[in-house]
């Protein structure tokens, strides 16, 4: 199922995907012969059917792990068929998922990697970067080993402070950097600090992924100016894999690797699916990682399709604006509904906030909301009262936004946590 697969041939293709991974998860795989007890594998005789199977969410997840420690039930072989371990960045209760792989499966993810490697237009000369500690995250170990074996020079930047990544980069006239947008453009902060010149260095690329930032526009341009490469969002979860990538000729959109999914979108808060260009919430079921696999997972990732005519001629569909928040970031402050994306896409326009902070307040009847920014120098009071005014003009409603001292707020390698809230009645 190659990108330009005709749409029809491609669903056939999916739909028989789908019976064989049914065929092969049902008989041993136990969470989900319990959840799909009453299913036949020729109960499946069109993608329609398959739609009326109940979803898989992350809270079913977290419960089986926590009855059936310490990898759940979810497993379709005996533990002794599992070569791989990575987990979760953690639940909406803190505890991460733990997630397991056999050698077939982590083949599959790597394949997921592979194809995306044409959308980034890689060439033999590219040398890839991946400037970070490789820990339990999925993450970027399946990139690495997918782009080492492709035969791309790939150079881990592990056990370095982050100033000795920015040299090791430069030394090694690297290409093409693996990052979340965060610790991009912190970087960048560092990489000014020390008088070294991004812009006019090696890199031509940054694919980034682990958060929303790659396709907001503000944070986008920045990390490209200042890096003066262009960016490319990547989508993926360590419990579903490498999932969907933005192309080198189809800017602001991401297309999904319908060869190794298959993706539904669902209105939020409800089991309907959405129609192409509404917003809702991104389903999906990895056709080959069967020894651990997710059937109609709810990622809680918001998303929307494409309607517009693809340039490249690829029928893979498309999510435009790549992942446009999450349903369980929702923020609720004063009769305002609010996902902290739209108060990134403000902040990020400030190139004087070198770092900022959400803080939700919930110790009071009402919820209040407040932002901490913190300048590259000076005393950011200035910068203070015009961000809270471009939040006002933008949002509709009065933030208030304080400065915070020079280097006070925590930098991110990975995953950033930029929202605190305070629960305390």
């Amino acid at each position: 199922m190659s990108p330009t697969t005709p749409a029809p041939e491609l669903r056939e293709a999916q739909l028989a995907c789908v019976r064989e991974l049914l065929g092969a998860v049902l008989p041993t795989n136990r969470f989900y012969a319990r959840k799909f007890a009453s299913l036949a594998t020729h109960d499946i005789r069109t993608l329609t059917d398959f739609a009326t199977l109940p979803f898989t969410t992350k809270a079913e997840l977290a419960a089986d792990q926590s009855e059936h420690p310490p990898y759940g039930s979810a497993l379709s072989y005996p533990r002794e068929k599992y070569s791989r371990l990575h987990q979760t960045s953690g639940t909406s209760t803190g505890k991460p998922l733990r997630w397991l792989d056999t050698p077939e499966s982590w083949e599959w993810l790597l394949g997921c990697w592979r194809v995306s490697f044409p959308l980034l237009g890689l060439t033999a000369r590219d040398i890839i970067y991946f400037p970070f500690s490789f820990g339990p995250f999925l993450g970027f170990w399946t990139a690495f080993e997918a782009a080492s074996r492709a035969g791309y020079l790939c150079i881990a930047g592990g056990g370095m402070t982050s100033t000795a990544r920015l040299r090791f980069l430069i030394e090694h006239a690297c290409t093409v950097v693996f990052a979340t947008p965060t610790y991009a453009l912190h970087l960048a902060e560092l990489a000014a600090k020390e008088g070294i010149d991004l812009a006019n260095g090696p890199v031509r690329a940054l694919v980034v992924a682990g958060e929303p930032g790659g396709n907001i526009t503000a944070t986008r341009e920045r990390i490209e100016t200042v890096w003066g490469a262009r960016v490319f969002d990547h989508y993926g979860m360590t419990e579903v894999g490498p999932v969907a990538m933005e192309s080198h000729d189809q800017r602001g959109q991401m297309y999904l690797f319908e060869s190794e999914y298959l993706a539904e979108v669902i209105l939020p808060n409800t089991n309907t699916a959405a129609a192409p260009g509404e917003f809702g919430e991104l389903v999906l079921t990895n056709l080959g990682r069967i020894g651990s696999p997710l059937i109609r997972y709810r990622t809680g990732d918001l998303v929307r399709l494409a309607t517009n005519a693809d340039v490249a001629g690829r029928t893979w569909r498309r999510l435009d604006g790549g992942i446009l928040g999450r349903a369980d970031d929702m923020i609720h402050v004063r009769g305002n509904n609010l996902y902290p994306a739209s108060i990134e896409s403000i902040v990020r326009r400030f190139a004087q906030v070198a770092e900022y902070r959400i803080v939700v307040d919930h110790s009071g009847s009402l919820a209040d909301l407040r932002i901490e920014v913190e300048p590259v120098v000076g005393d950011g009071r200035e910068l203070a009262e015009n961000v809270s005014r471009a939040v006002r003009d933008e949002l509709l409603f009065r933030v208030d936004v304080s400065a915070v001292p020079c280097g006070s707020l925590p930098r991110f390698e990975m995953k950033a946590r930029r929202i605190v809230r305070n629960d305390k009645k």
